[in-house]
């Protein structure tokens, strides 16, 4: 832990330099408004998102358990039965068409043996995928390896920043054109989702990191393949008092709790999470955006939920 940060920097981290960014959108989801001038300082960010070697030597030298691969604490689920408090990660089922698409629990399922060690499924494994971003990666277990490696998460400014690259107000990470001259520029979902994915990206579960172009800070995978936890609770920008004046690193919020439609006598806290994955279709979701947000559950986990890690210069 607490490694210098000129070490990190020269093995894995890129250093984003900071400044003054215009934060959120006007255009898209009304949880992205307003747009609003911040400041940040500058950091050094991970190059790609925490694979799965990676997160397999936290693991190894650790001993941690991921939240996925415990039993959920009964205390904390007043009234859920013991099935449901066993292991389990969401995870997303191809459903028959014809379904509800305003109901996204018809496309996900928790599914027990689900976890970073099996991210397909109590089937699958991690052959062939060691280069690919670990998932079902809860907050606690992001934050469990970003102080392992003496490292943190980003806020949402920082995130946003870092992926923009220095292209301020661009839709994209990579500029204004989903596809520029017909490349794909991400990992994410081409078809009628959710129920046929044409891979025209060439994937259609995870991506190996790094394998789309990198942004204008040299980030890779900063739009599609997996979403990313940051350390901010969330709140709608809207909440902002004077979105007419710069702020220095804005904190989201205070901790807030909603209720899960499934679990309905249960408040669950959430953190934003940024970038949009490989679910993320033109049809149904264009989250693959730096200005694209979701409120994250902190006690949930899912098959494209992972994380990558910030070190601060002071």
């Amino acid at each position: 832990m607490g490694r210098p940060i000129e070490a990190l920097a020269r093995e894995d981290m890129v250093w984003v330099p900071g400044g003054e960014f215009l934060m959120g959108s006007n255009s898209h989801y009304p949880e992205e408004a307003p747009a609003h001038r911040v400041v940040v300082g500058g950091f050094w960010m991970d190059r790609t998102t925490v694979t799965n070697a990676e997160f397999r030597r936290f693991v190894e030298a650790s001993g941690y358990v991921t939240l996925a691969e415990r039993p959920a604490n009964a205390a904390d689920y007043p009234g859920a039965s013991v099935d449901s408090l066993a292991p389990a990660s969401a995870l997303f089922v191809r459903p028959p068409r014809g379904i509800d698409r305003n109901n996204h629990y018809n496309w996900w399922a928790y599914v027990r043996g689900a976890n970073w060690r099996h991210p397909r499924g109590p089937a699958s494994g991690l052959k062939g995928l060691e280069s690919h971003p670990v998932v079902h990666i809860a907050y606690e277990d992001a934050e469990a390896y970003a102080n392992w490696a003496g490292k943190a998460l980003p806020t949402e400014a920082e995130w946003e920043f870092a992926a923009r690259g220095g292209l301020d107000g661009a839709e994209f990470v990579w500029g204004d054109e989903l596809t520029p001259g017909g490349q794909h520029m991400a990992n994410t979902y081409q078809g009628e989702f959710p129920f046929r994915n044409d891979c025209e990206d060439g994937y259609e579960w995870t991506a190996p990191v790094g394998s789309f172009p990198a942004n204008g800070y040299g980030l890779y995978d900063m739009a599609g393949n997996v979403w990313q936890w940051t350390v901010d609770w969330y709140q709608e920008h809207r909440q902002i008092e004077s979105p007419c004046c710069t702020m220095t690193n804005p904190r989201g919020g205070e901790r807030e709790a909603s209720y899960d439609p499934l679990t309905p006598d249960i408040r669950i806290p959430r953190k934003v999470t940024k970038g949009g994955s490989f679910l993320c279709a033109p049809s149904y979701c264009r989250r693959y955006r730096p200005a694209a947000r979701m409120a994250q559950p902190v006690d949930t986990s899912t098959c494209h939920l992972g994380f990558r890690c910030i070190a601060r210069s002071s």
